[in-house]
């Protein structure tokens, strides 16, 4: 498995190399899809820091003011999230959808003004405990802890780490999380639990902390073009859980979220995504709860045949650490998901 380290690296790599060719203007004609949904979490000004290991899930307000701005340059109609049904049967122009995952206090209060001068609708995905101020962020947890532990200690996974400085940090995380990640989602939260209890973290406030609630998010939908839609009850990695997990989650969820938002959420996302967290069971599950759409972070660009799989959509990511316009044309142009997904326009398996 290759490290972070080496991915950012190849990453770049890439990113540099499409620039450098043009690949983005000689070969978009034949990778760009008829439309993308961009995945956004975080925006806020940056921070700065050498520890900062949850970097890449957060842009700042003029990276997003300049996503915008490419888009539109690059001939892209930003839209809403319920539009894409119709788009990909009809065609038309290439479109974007702007989606937030979690509901983080931060696109209110840094995302919103920005969407709102350029007349950008868009879609925030809420977990419903994140909202009630019940929820577990176990990556915030892991890395807050490890800020302030000298040492992790992590028998459950065979671990004992020392981070004493911002490398040492840094490299800490790295570990413990890719080890955390491989295991039982169960154990994965209980190690970061007792992690914030070492380290004199409230684990159960960061939700509170970082998340709006149930009537911000309801008065938000009131003066934004913003689409409230589904992202579970408690963000699991829903492949992982038993079926009565995935179907409390996903189908029950929705019922629970319409409570909540004043209004049934018509969409839905799938926590993390990634083919080791949704797959055909929960693909059929929010079909079967009666969402429209569904999104993974499968990466890629949206095509034709996507309309016969509304509830398995790839996603775009843009990535914190990879805020360049560079970086933002290759996404935008299909090229490097040629190579990710071998040719494959449709990765819904």
């Amino acid at each position: 498995m290759l490290s972070a380290a080496t991915r950012h690296r190849l990453f770049q790599a890439g990113f540099a190399t499409i620039a450098a060719t043009r690949a983005d203007r000689w070969l978009g004609s034949a990778t760009r899809g008829r439309g993308v949904i961009l995945t956004f979490h975080h925006v806020r000004p940056d921070e700065g820091g050498a520890y900062a290991p949850n970097r890449l899930l957060s842009i700042t307000p003029a990276f997003l003011d300049r996503t915008l701005t490419l888009l539109r340059q690059r001939g892209f109609s930003i839209v809403p999230l319920a539009e894409v049904p119709r788009r990909l049967s009809e065609g038309g122009p290439p479109f974007a959808v702007l989606t937030f995952d979690d509901g983080y206090r931060d696109n209110r209060e840094h995302a919103a003004p920005v969407l709102r001068r350029h007349g950008a609708p868009w879609t925030l995905y809420v977990t419903h405990d994140f909202a009630t101020g019940t929820g577990r962020l176990w990556w915030i947890e892991l890395e807050r802890a490890i800020r302030v532990l000298t040492r992790v200690r992590l028998p459950e996974v065979g671990l004992d780490l020392p981070a004493a400085d911002d490398a040492e940090k840094v490299a800490a995380f790295a570990q413990a999380y890719r080890a955390l990640r491989a295991g039982p989602e169960e154990g994965l939260r209980a190690a970061t639990l007792r992690l914030c209890g070492e380290a004199g973290i409230d684990a159960g406030a960061i939700a509170r902390e970082l998340c709006l609630s149930g009537s911000e998010l309801r008065d938000l939908s009131r003066d934004e073009p913003v689409t409230l839609a589904a992202h579970t009850l408690t963000h699991p990695m829903l492949a992982k859980h038993d079926a009565a997990t995935a179907h409390r989650e996903i189908v029950e969820g929705r019922a629970r979220l319409a409570d909540l938002l004043g209004a049934v959420p018509e969409h839905f996302s799938y926590p993390v995504g990634d083919p080791g967290s949704a797959g055909a069971r929960e693909f059929a599950l929010a079909r079967e709860a009666g969402y429209v759409t569904a999104v993974t972070t499968r990466p890629g660009h949206l095509f034709p045949g996507h309309a016969a799989h509304l509830h398995a959509l790839p996603r775009v990511s843009v990535n914190g650490l990879f805020q360049t316009d560079a970086a933002l044309r290759a996404l935008l142009s299909g090229v490097p998901f040629l190579a990710w997904n071998r040719g494959r326009r449709l990765n819904v398996a």
